[in-house]
């Protein structure tokens, strides 16, 4: 580790003591869901996991360094401050330099995680490829960051005004294991099925323990995808949503919102034009990836 990065006391403790860890992001805390439930539901997220055994680690930068294991007093910066960017990959040279916070995306996170050696992250979707990704070329920077670290990612699958077929064939294409924990369909996060089907299913959390260690063990460097759906009783319908989101990715698009702005402007008029119910749905699938995830990080350590 290097002097760009701060480890809180307790998630330090754990990895020298090589006890179960789970990896967070934090561009969900300002982008997310609004104050104060975006704080409420990450200080849950952490409840939830320490209840799974396993120690939280969210990540995020703050004052120009990469925090792992931030504070309630960090997250409750960051869920009060609406202006904190959004930081992938990319960002991550220019927001340290600039000396000031930045929300780390799941590109980022996973970074941060690897360079400290956290094996398990969670968040409720991952990004993919977008509706219209032919012409414009949006592909998350997730997928390609899959591949660069033995990190499991738990996910309720990707969010929901992506793609999930063609998410699905370039995760295929880059080689990143798909598997679903108990369900047979790929997840559209608000709903319990994208309408794709996982290439496996496993239900023992023994052999998808088994399968993770064995796919890093034959020598490939690159994450694992675990999916695990939303509750079915919090559950909203993918044809309403997917509808729902293609209609306000054309208002968008037709208002000249573009790049990052994208998905926090969808999101956002999607949770409207729902009534909350995305909210509700959002905070839900938050706390059951981040509960398997936590079984997951702590069956690992046992089997290693």
């Amino acid at each position: 580790m290097n002097e760009y990065f701060s480890l809180s006391e307790e998630v330090a403790d754990a990895l020298a003591d090589r006890r179960p860890v789970v990896a967070l992001e934090s561009s969900g805390v300002v982008h997310g869901l609004s104050y104060p439930l975006n704080l409420d539901t990450a200080l849950d997220i952490d409840k939830t996991i320490r209840a799974g055994g396993a120690v939280p680690a969210r990540t995020g930068i703050v004052d120009g360094r990469f925090v792992v294991g931030m504070s309630e007093e960090q997250v409750a910066l960051f869920a009060t401050t609406p202006d904190v960017p959004k930081v992938s990959t990319r960002d991550i040279g220019p927001t340290l330099a600039g000396g000031g916070h930045g929300g780390t995306t799941v590109s980022a996170a996973l970074v941060a995680a690897a360079q400290v050696g956290i094996d398990v992250f969670a968040v409720a979707g991952i990004g993919g490829v977008h509706f219209g990704a032919e012409r414009s070329f949006d592909i998350s920077a997730d997928l390609v960051e899959f591949t660069r670290h033995r990190i499991a990612v738990v996910c309720a699958g990707a969010k929901s005004l992506l793609n999930p077929a063609l998410t699905m064939e370039y995760l295929e294409t880059l080689g990143v294991p798909v598997v679903g924990y108990r369900c047979d369909d790929f997840p559209a996060y608000y709903s319990v099925s994208s309408g794709v089907r996982n290439p496996r299913r496993i239900d023992d959390l023994t052999e998808l323990v088994d399968a993770i260690r064995l796919h890093w063990a034959v020598g490939n460097d690159g994450g694992f995808l675990v999916t695990h759906p939303i509750d079915d009783l919090d559950a909203l319908p993918a044809d309403e949503v997917y509808a729902l989101v293609r209609e306000v990715q054309a208002e968008a698009e037709a208002s000249g919102v573009q790049g990052p702005a994208m998905t926090p402007y969808i999101l956002s008029r999607v949770s409207a034009a729902t009534q909350g119910r995305t909210a509700a749905a959002n905070r839900s699938v938050l706390l059951s990836t981040s509960a398997v995830a936590a079984e997951v990080a702590v069956a690992l350590r046992e089997r290693s």
